[in-house]
């Protein structure tokens, strides 16, 4: 069976029994039908003074086409803790339409280690990333109506840019404003996919709905004849923009197959934004459960450490333990085998191929000082040899691995993992970060550069540098961390630069100042924040049978 036969075979539980497990009462959620709904704020302020839970964050190393299977492990994990009767909940983001309808599928785990419903979850949901759609083209309706009416403010030039929820590479750069009409003035704009942008990542770092509106106010959208920097606040658009993502800022409670409850509620990207889910659905996770598993996005030079620079540095959350997610074959993959090889058993390229997996956890380990164990995604064919040479690296390197097989046995195939996990909880660490906030922004980017990619140094182009001043000029970005904008298959810039074992520098080909967000994102390589549809879209075989079944989504 496929990922969604397999989540249709599953009888799930009311969603108000789900919430009772972890003490939520039904007069504390939002309904969505039976199976879905949002959480209240009086469930924050009721629990306010309850002891946290342990947070374990799950990784990767850099993905390939094989697919690591990372949500499913981290799903699977929060299931085998429950098996092992240890009151656990899940903390994870919410898919985005793009890479369901184009090439990387849905975001809801696989096999028996899924969150459900999962083709709700992975098209509209609750409508969040709609919300987030419409206060952020709001404000770029807001912005041309205003120079339209006589541009009262002089803004000489617009940074910010419209959104929508789906890979169309077309949108990257438009002409908008050729109507014809009178005051008419057309000028060149462009598309983020919507979990890019800014709104995005201000609703993911909101602490209440205050905090939301303050973050909205203070956006630059752009810079005006004395190249001073306009927000948001100067169009009076942060309030408007409030009510529209007023019910997007409520956590989301779904199940696993073995309705293990999950809080599923922000989906940024983790290679062209942040990678994490809310901090207040972290912040709530952790006062429901003893133990609460949570991912970010690709490998964990992008999403964990943006995890740990940015949100932890923001929340003052600190995890207790870091898997690390990989399979033999992806191993094989970054060793040097084909795509169609990878399942034959090649110890040679195992062995190379297991330096990237040994660098992110040198990473997480020394870098940011976490206790990391290594969960090997187990398939059929891999090989007792194979696991042998694993195995027999990470012990000379004192690494705990986990065998696990969610995808065929849910919770079950995840209770090593579970009790490993536990037994690291039990030895927390004091994390540290890979830059100094005090730091320039220049030096930050050369500090995660150097320390977390493996470069031998940063070029930054003529672009970036005019950009820099800029932000610099503004003196609103002092204290801001950085968001790096990278391929997600490299530690270089050059996603097809696998092994990286000859010196490379990484080239920062533009800068944005993300205000509301209060960081700044720097963009590598050939990065760009609207995706496109391969050849061949999962969207081609995505349909609606005779009995009114979505099929083909997986």
């Amino acid at each position: 069976m496929g990922d969604i036969e397999i989540a249709r075979s599953v009888k799930l539980n009311n969603i108000a029994e789900v919430a009772k497990k972890v003490g939520i009462e039904e007069d504390e959620l939002e309904l969505y039908g039976k199976y879905k709904a949002k959480i209240s704020d009086s469930v924050y302020k009721r629990l306010s003074d309850k002891k946290d839970g342990k947070l374990i964050l799950v990784t990767a190393i850099n993905p390939t086409p094989l697919g690591e299977g990372k949500t499913t492990v981290a799903i699977g994990l929060a299931d085998g803790l429950n098996r092992k009767n240890k009151n656990a909940v899940l903390a994870l983001r919410e898919p985005s339409l793009g890479p369901v309808f184009g090439i990387k599928g849905g975001a809801t785990g696989g096999g028996y280690a899924q969150v459900a419903p999962m083709e709700d979850i992975n098209l509209h949901f609750t409508g969040d990333i709609h919300a987030i759609t419409a206060a952020n083209n709001l404000l770029s309706a807001m912005i041309d109506n205003h120079i339209f009416s006589g541009n009262e403010l002089k803004i000489k030039k617009v940074t910010w840019k419209r959104a929508v929820d789906l890979n169309d590479r077309i949108l990257r750069k438009i002409e908008i404003g050729l109507s014809g009409e009178k005051g008419m003035i057309s000028r060149e704009d462009s598309f983020d996919i919507t979990v890019a942008s800014e709104v995005m990542a201000i609703l993911c770092l909101s602490e209440d709905l205050k905090d939301l509106k303050r973050r909205l106010s203070q956006i630059v959208i752009g810079y005006n004849e004395d190249d001073k920097p306009v927000f948001a606040k100067d169009l009076k658009a942060e309030g408007a923009m409030t009510v529209l993502l007023k019910d997007a800022m409520m956590p989301n409670l779904v199940q696993s197959l073995e309705h293990t409850p999950s809080v599923i509620h922000g989906g940024p990207f983790a290679n062209i934004a942040h990678g994490c889910n809310s901090i207040r659905a972290t912040r709530l996770a952790l006062k429901l459960g003893d133990y609460v598993v949570t991912e970010a996005g690709f490998g964990a030079d992008l999403g964990a450490e943006k995890f740990l620079d940015i949100k932890c540095r923001k929340t003052g959350i600190r995890p207790d333990a870091v898997v690390c997610v990989a399979t033999l074959k992806s191993l094989k993959y970054h060793g040097g085998a084909k795509k169609s090889n990878c399942d034959e058993e090649n110890v040679e390229l195992l062995k190379i191929g297991i330096e990237n997996l040994l660098h992110h956890v040198d990473n997480l380990k020394n870098v940011f000082n976490t206790n990391v164990i290594v969960a090997i995604n187990k398939y059929e064919t891999d090989s007792d040899k194979e696991i042998k040479v694993l195995e027999d690296k990470l012990n000379e390197l004192n690494i705990p691995l986990s065998l696990t097989t969610v995808w065929s046995n849910g919770g079950k195939g995840a209770e090593d993992l579970a009790e490993k996990v536990v037994k690291a909880c039990e030895n927390k660490k004091e994390l540290k970060f890979s830059y100094d906030l005090k730091d320039d922004i220049k030096t930050k980017i050369e500090s995660i550069a150097k320390n977390v990619y493996g470069a031998t140094g940063v070029n930054f182009s003529e672009e970036a540098e005019i950009e820099l001043k800029e932000i610099e000029k503004t003196g609103l970005a002092k204290d801001y961390p950085v968001c790096i904008a990278k391929t997600q298959y490299s530690f270089s810039d050059n996603a097809k630069n696998l092994l990286c074992d000859e010196p490379f520098e990484i080239t920062i080909n533009s800068l944005e100042l993300k205000n509301g967000a209060e960081f700044v994102v720097a963009k590598v390589g050939k990065i760009v924040t609207m995706p496109g549809l391969p050849k061949t879209p999962a969207a081609e075989k995505i349909d609606i049978d005779e009995d009114g079944n979505i099929v083909g989504i997986f």
